[in-house]
């Protein structure tokens, strides 16, 4: 009997122990959530309010002048004043400026031959173009095939020139006061599946708003790379192409722009372009479209305000609202916000998100991004979840553009399908859905499970009703972890 009361004191003590550590460490906790955690999560919450306001502001205002300038407002020619060339009998075709296009290559066999033939086709006089295409390929079979239709044309008796170029230094040698007269994208794949009806959802905003506002106002914006005409004394007085940075192209509109040079934007122009349908092409894309830009702010910021040429005003919209708000804030905020902060308050409940906010802020900028493409309005929650994955990637790689770490320069060019695309998958590609090592990501798994768990948490616990949207949004990230959005190119 003795040792069987000992037996149960010693366990008695024992749990009485583990009951004392639980709520000891309860105890540590609350004073911790108190002391550091509610107050972090608080002031994190409240910065990320301040940027989702900054971001709010400025879309607003983008929309509402680029709304006044179509409804009221000159347009292009008239502002202007365009004249068409006339003919002179005397003078001949040199009366037409001498034209420059260079056509880039990068291992393009599905793409190559329309590429070229587009350039080829363009109606002006054979004797006042040049064509370039530079070939960057590293593919001995395609660098073959460019450089056999460059001889088709050019036994045609056109003016166009194959080159290999070994590397990126130099990039593109340009051929209004305007320096640079950009056009619209029109994307000819928007309709190969989900993934490129979203995207285009984003670029239509982009091209619509973004670009028309940068026009109207400071005769400024980013060039995009394509469908751009220079003046050559623009690329000259802005110092070239440099390769410090994965965006060249933004690089030196933003220089031109700081010699005075002026952009104009022609929207009524558009231009063909192919949307990446694979989602790792999409991902390295838009890690090169993030981490540029914030790269390039950090290197030219002291340089645009020691600038003497142009205002202060417009230095204000280059710094602020061109890339702070533009290119930075609206990467970060869309992920620390929604895909941080929202599932962080359910586990601290005492932190609470303002009800204006999650209600008006988030709806009208979701309906201000999505007014650009009519067409695909039903798809605008989709468009939310997927532009919410996406921010994932988008607040790295701008983090690593502003603090210059590791991929800083890494340059994945995006691979272009052309037509292949739209061919049916054979078996042999269907069972390649099956190899889920070659398509997993790991980053978005991790994100969705633990979204996940905190959607499960709300709907037993929570008081705030977050777990729909938090369920939707986690399903999103798994179901782009595991790789099963666009399309599968056969690479054969």
């Amino acid at each position: 009997m003795e040792k069987l009361f000992t037996v149960a004191y010693l366990s008695e003590l024992f749990v009485g122990a583990q009951d004392d550590i639980a709520e000891q460490i309860e105890l540590i906790w609350g004073h911790i959530k108190v002391l550091l955690v509610v107050p972090f999560l608080r002031i994190f919450m409240y910065i990320n309010l301040v940027m989702s306001i900054m971001l709010f502001t400025e879309m607003v205002y983008m929309a509402v002048v680029v709304a006044f300038n179509t409804l009221f407002g000159k347009k292009p020619e008239q502002r202007y004043k365009f004249e068409p060339f006339e003919d002179d009998a005397e003078l001949g075709s040199s009366v037409y400026p001498l034209v420059l296009v260079q056509v880039p290559m990068y291992n393009e066999k599905e793409v190559y031959k329309l590429s070229i033939g587009a350039a080829c086709g363009l109606s002006w006089p054979s004797d006042r173009i040049v064509i370039q295409v530079l070939d960057d390929s590293t593919d001995p079979l395609i660098k073959g095939m460019v450089e056999m239709e460059c001889e088709s044309w050019a036994s045609k008796g056109i003016n166009i020139h194959y080159q290999v170029r070994d590397n990126r230094k130099g990039y593109k040698a340009g051929a209004l006061k305007e320096g640079l007269k950009h056009d619209y994208a029109k994307q000819l794949n928007s309709n190969d599946c989900l993934m490129t009806r979203l995207q285009e959802m984003s670029l239509n905003y982009h091209f619509k708003v973004e670009q028309e506002y940068g026009s109207i106002t400071f005769a400024f914006f980013g060039f995009n790379g394509t469908a751009g005409v220079w003046r050559m004394a623009a690329l000259d007085e802005a110092g070239g192409w440099k390769d410090r940075t994965t965006v060249e192209d933004m690089d030196l509109a933003v220089r031109a722009s700081l010699k005075g040079w002026k952009f104009l934007y022609l929207g009524s122009l558009k231009v063909k372009n192919e949307l990446p349908s694979v989602f790792t092409a999409y991902r390295y894309q838009q890690h090169r479209w993030s981490c540029g830009p914030a790269n390039l702010f950090r290197k030219m910021f002291c340089e645009i305000m020691r600038n003497q040429k142009v205002t202060w005003w417009k230095k204000l919209y280059v710094l602020y609202s061109f890339f702070f708000v533009r290119k930075i804030v609206s990467h970060i905020v869309t992920f620390t916000l929604y895909c941080v902060v929202f599932p962080a308050t359910i586990l601290i409940p005492e932190v609470m998100i303002p009800r204006w906010f999650t209600v008006y802020i988030g709806t009208m900028i979701t309906l201000l991004c999505a007014v650009g493409t009519p067409r695909s309005f039903y798809l605008v929650v989709f468009w939310v979840l997927f532009e919410n994955v996406m921010s994932l990637h988008r607040a790295k790689a701008t983090f690593i553009g502003l603090f210059e770490t590791q991929r800083v320069n890494e340059w994945v060019v995006t691979e272009k399908h052309g037509d292949a695309s739209k061919v049916k998958a054979t078996p042999q590609q269907s069972l390649s859905w099956f190899r889920i090592g070659e398509r997993i990501h790991m980053l978005e798994l991790c994100v969705g499970i633990v979204l996940f768990g905190c959607a499960c948490y709300d709907l037993a616990y929570g008081k705030y009703h977050y777990y729909i949207y938090l369920y939707l949004q986690a399903i999103a990230f798994i179901i782009m972890g595991c790789g099963y959005i666009g399309t599968e190119v056969s690479s054969s």
